[in-house]
């Protein structure tokens, strides 16, 4: 069943917790057999215009999918390591992700999602971001 939503993300990485990004955007709610998903359009604020993100929610995973002018897909599990490519107009970024802590409090209704993870690029010193993600049913 799909519902519309308004999904709002807030993250900011420990180089400088002042500079918070914050995106409040409308997109689609969907319960899944095993889940929900929330679907949004990126936009130009964003810097990937023409993108599509779909966040995939389980009882103890978040999968972050981007598809169009920017592509991705990063997973997100407590205690894991993952790696993803993420591929930009100006390349392509081999990403190392480790979940630190990952809680999902979410149902048909909408609800939250916060993790806490670290991000290395190509054996770069690693960033440490938090995530929040709210969803609202319209």
């Amino acid at each position: 069943m799909k519902k519309k939503a308004i999904i709002s993300l807030k993250s900011f990485n420990d180089l400088d917790e002042q500079d918070v990004i914050e995106v409040v955007t409308p997109g689609e709610f969907l319960v899944t057999e095993n889940g929900f998903k929330a679907i949004y359009e990126e936009t130009e604020i964003s810097g990937m215009s023409g993108t599509t993100t779909t966040l995939t929610m389980l009882d103890d995973a978040l999968l972050l999918e981007r598809e169009g002018s920017t592509s991705a897909k990063m997973d997100f599990k407590k205690g894991e390591t993952s790696i993803s490519l993420y591929n930009t107009p100006y390349g392509v970024l081999d990403l190392q992700i480790h979940t630190e802590y990952l809680e999902v409090d979410i149902d048909e209704n909408g609800g939250d999602i916060v993790a806490k993870y670290s991000m290395e690029l190509a054996g770069q010193p690693p960033i440490t971001t938090k995530l929040a993600v709210n969803v609202k049913i319209n």
